[in-house]
């Protein structure tokens, strides 16, 4: 029997409910800054752009054939890039329907749109002009991603640094038990353990933006053989640099095949994904402290954390920005690795790949929100942090052994080793063994009688407090 409802719903136009992806569907929302940047309109749109510019310069670059274009006709050339709509985007997806070719489509369109110009109609076959696809297809890339990064992906990033340098200064001074290899470790603070992770993301947010994005316009395999055979004693190279550069305003690849390597793409989704991989440290760790009860969540009114257990404030923030960091390192990875392996002069590989743009820094966004809306959440839970820091006195053992070798006693780390492995300590117990060190000047046994698991905290605060500042001025050490 024919399933003819499903077949009626998967021919239907994807919507929040049948979309394959949780990106256009459930969250899509989310994702609306995204879309416009690194979609197939995106790309059409930068693509459009990256014609319309080396146009221009051919008719500013001295050449007999192709004079210099009325600023009318400038105007209206730019006019494609800066009005570009959906409108133009299916019009040129219709003109590909007949050539089966998406660059092609767009150099049509363009010409198309010369009717009625006289200037520009004259020249029109210098649309595309010696132009592999491939020169506007990586620039046209580039282009995608220099946008996305500044105007969606780093202030993203940004948003979740400003949370953790919130966190850092606020709790600098605030302590916690530390814990390593899951046991009681000597104490630490709120805002030391956020500062951490602060420092680390802002050095790679640093990496992140400064990861030039290269292009080329060299033409069939990256030698200007066509370029050359129409006019062999013009300076190609000065010319494509120029158009990279200035117009474009991407870095230049002088030494390609057809295609540029897409070696910065690589370096930036590797960058991206080191990011992703120190976040994904801090939810679980946060995920372990709200477990631990060192964190609260407020509360959201109708909000369900289970079906059937009502007193559930589940940390879902930080479950769903793990697993969506997860999956954008997957992708990011695989392109990663993939994208700079081509056979030969070029394959197609590469081709449907660069489709997922889009799709790999779409789960990375979206696990900053993500995690961003966790961290607004966070309510320090004080008694809780002071109830496990006084049920830990045998965390001052460090101490003690310390200020033991300081003053040449015997054996002092195995001495506190027979007293506190395996066995409970109290705070009074510790203060009687600190009695017993007769060695000690009284001043010192006083000192150390003095300490509490909440005040052996070190330089937590001021380190802290320096990871803030640091953060707020980078390029510091």
């Amino acid at each position: 029997m024919p399933h003819t409802k499903t077949a009626a719903v998967a021919s239907a136009p994807p919507n929040a409910l049948t979309a394959l992806s949780p990106l256009d569907g459930r969250y899509a929302a989310r994702l609306a800054p995204l879309r416009p940047l690194l979609s197939e309109f995106g790309l059409m749109h930068r693509r459009v752009q990256v014609e319309v510019e080396w146009f221009i310069a051919l008719s500013d670059a001295g050449f007999a054939e192709f004079k210099p274009l009325s600023e009318a006709d400038r105007g209206l050339l730019r006019s494609l890039v800066h009005r570009f709509s959906e409108a133009d985007a299916a019009a040129i997806k219709e003109i590909e329907r007949t050539t089966n070719h998406d660059v092609k489509a767009v150099e049509y369109w363009m010409k198309a749109r010369f009717k009625g110009h006289p200037g520009l109609e004259r020249a029109a076959e210098f649309v595309h002009f010696a132009c592999t696809s491939e020169d506007i297809n990586n620039a046209s890339h580039a282009l995608m991603l220099q946008a996305a990064r500044k105007d969606v992906l780093l202030p993203a990033l940004d948003a979740v640094l400003a949370a953790l340098r919130t966190l850092a200064e606020a709790e600098a001074a605030t302590p916690m038990l530390a814990r390593t290899h899951g046991q009681t470790a000597s104490p630490t603070t709120v805002g030391k353990e956020a500062a951490n992770v602060l420092a680390r993301l802002a050095t790679a947010r640093a990496r992140i933006a400064a990861v030039p994005l290269p292009a080329k316009m060299n033409g069939a395999v990256g030698n200007y053989n066509a370029h050359l055979a129409a006019w062999p004693d013009f300076d190609w190279e000065r010319f494509s640099r120029l158009v990279v550069e200035e117009r474009l305003g991407l870095a230049y690849n002088p030494t390609t095949t057809q295609i540029e390597p897409h070696d910065g793409i690589a370096e930036l989704f590797d960058a991206v994904a080191r990011a992703n991989t120190i976040l994904i440290d801090w939810c679980r760790d946060v995920w372990g402290y709200v477990s631990l009860g060192y964190f609260k969540q407020r509360l959201k009114a109708g909000e369900v954390g289970s079906s059937t257990m009502p007193h559930k404030v589940n940390p879902i923030d930080f479950e769903n920005a793990e697993g969506n960091y997860g999956l954008a390192n997957a992708l990011l990875t695989h392109m990663s690795q993939k994208l700079p392996v081509s056979r030969w002069q070029r394959d197609l590989t590469d081709s449907t790949v660069l489709r997922n743009l889009g799709v790999a820094l779409g789960y990375t966004v979206l696990a900053h929100t993500s995690l961003n809306a966790g961290m607004g959440k966070l309510e320090v839970h004080r008694e809780a942090l002071t109830a496990d820091l006084d049920a830990a006195p045998e965390v001052l053992a460090e101490a003690v052994q310390t200020v033991m070798r300081r003053y040449g006693l015997a054996e002092p780390y195995e001495r506190l080793k027979a007293f506190t492995r395996g066995r409970a300590v109290t705070l009074s117990a510790m203060h009687e063994f600190v009695d017993s060190l007769v060695e000690l000047p009284a001043a010192e046994r006083a000192r150390l009688k003095a300490m509490t698991p909440a005040s052996y905290t070190g330089m937590a605060a001021k380190l802290a407090q320096d990871a803030v500042a640091r953060s707020r001025t980078p390029g510091t050490k």
